[in-house]
C-alpha cells in the first residue's frame, strides 16, 4: 500500500499593540470579568484571527497572570491553555526625578512611561507548550551598560536609567517536534523629548539591544514579535536603523512597507513587526482589519512546521 505524506502543521502566530491596560493595578481584571463591551470587542476580533499563540505589547502584568489569562478566556475559554505574563519596565519607579519638574513621582520618572508597575506590559498565550524555565528577560540591563551606548553623561539619570521602557524578552515555545523562540517587546517612542533627542536616542539603543540578542540566539527558530515604535522610512527616529535591522538577512519581512499604525497624525506608520527568521516557511501573513476605535492593526503569521521525520 502507497503511504501518504503526512500533512505538515501548521502555526498561526499573532501580534497586537491595542492598548488593553487601565488607570490602576487591579481595574483591567475587573472589566474583564465584568465583560466590558470595548474588551469584548477586542477579543471577538481575536476569536475571528483564529491564533494558536497571540503576543500583547500593551496588556496589565500581574504575577499570576490572572488578567491575560480572563481575556484569553473572553477570546475562547479554554483555548490558551499556557500563560506567560511578562512585566514590563513601564511604572517601576527609577527613585529620581528624570524629567527635571522637581519631584520623582510622575509617569515619566519610571524607567518606562507609567502610572504603576505593571502597566503597559506584555503577555504570551498560546495552545502550545511555554517553556517558562527557559525565558530570558533583558529588563533590568542599565542603559549606560549597553556596548556603544548612546546615552550621554549629561543626561539625568545616567547612573540608574534602564535601557528597556517596555520590555524585551526571549521566550521559546514548543511546537509540533521543535521549538519556536519568540523575541517579546515593547520600545519607548523616539518622540516627546526636545532637542536632547534622549528618547530618540534611547529608542535607537531599545533595537541595539535586539540586535545583540539576536546574535545569541541566532542559531534558533526565531520569530520577532515586537513594537518598535520606529518605521523605516517615515516619522520621528533612527529610520535607518530600522531599515537596516530589516535588511540584515536575519528575518523575511512578508509584510514589507505595511503601514501597521492608523494615526491621523502622524499618519500611517509601521511600528509594530511580526517577523520569522530566514530559514521558517511561510505560508500566510496578514494585517487584519481596524475595529472601532482601535489604531494598530492585529498582524498575523502562518509558519508551516517540518512533518515528523523531515530535517
Amino acid at each position: 500500500m502507497l503511504a501518504l505524506p503526512v500533512a505538515a502543521e501548521s502555526v498561526r502566530i499573532a501580534l497586537w499593540h491595542e492598548a488593553l491596560s487601565r488607570a490602576g493595578p487591579g481595574v483591567l481584571l475587573r472589566d474583564l470579568q465584568r465583560a466590558d463591551p470595548d474588551l469584548l470587542a477586542l477579543a471577538s476580533h481575536v476569536r475571528t484571527a483564529d491564533p494558536d499563540i497571540l503576543v500583547l505589547t500593551k496588556i496589565d502584568f500581574d504575577a499570576r497572570g490572572l488578567a491575560a489569562r480572563a481575556f484569553g478566556d473572553l477570546i475562547e475559554e479554554g483555548r490558551f491553555t499556557h500563560i506567560m505574563p511578562l512585566r514590563s519596565n513601564e511604572g517601576v519607579r527609577s527613585g529620581i526625578d528624570l524629567n527635571g519638574d522637581g519631584w520623582s513621582g510622575d509617569p515619566d520618572d519610571a524607567h518606562g512611561y507609567g502610572w504603576f508597575p505593571g502597566q503597559g506590559a506584555l503577555a504570551v498565550l498560546s495552545r502550545y507548550p511555554i517553556n517558562v524555565h527557559e525565558a530570558q528577560t533583558f529588563n533590568d540591563m542599565l542603559w549606560k551598560d549597553l556596548p556603544g551606548t548612546h546615552i550621554l553623561p549629561s543626561d539625568i539619570g545616567h547612573d540608574v536609567q534602564r535601557l528597556s521602557s517596555g520590555g524585551h524578552w526571549v521566550v521559546p515555545v514548543s511546537v509540533g517536534t521543535g521549538q519556536l523562540t519568540l523575541l517579546v517587546g515593547h520600545s519607548g517612542p523616539p518622540v516627546f523629548d526636545g532637542p536632547e533627542d534622549r528618547n530618540g536616542r534611547r529608542n535607537l539603543d531599545e533595537l541595539a539591544l535586539w540586535s545583540r540578542i539576536i546574535v545569541q540566539e541566532k542559531h534558533q527558530d526565531l520569530v520577532f514579535a515586537a513594537n518598535t515604535n520606529l518605521d523605516p522610512r517615515a516619522g520621528d527616529g533612527y529610520r535607518q536603523a530600522m531599515a537596516k535591522f530589516l535588511s540584515s538577512g536575519v528575518f523575511q519581512d512578508p509584510l514589507s512597507d505595511t503601514p501597521t499604525a492608523m494615526w491621523d497624525d502622524p499618519g500611517p506608520m509601521r511600528v509594530s513587526y511580526l517577523l520569522p527568521s530566514a530559514n521558517l516557511s511561510v505560508a500566510d501573513a496578514r494585517l487584519w482589519p481596524l475595529i472601532p476605535d482601535t489604531t494598530h492593526h492585529l498582524i498575523t503569521l502562518d509558519i508551516d512546521l517540518p512533518s515528523p521525520g523531515e530535517p
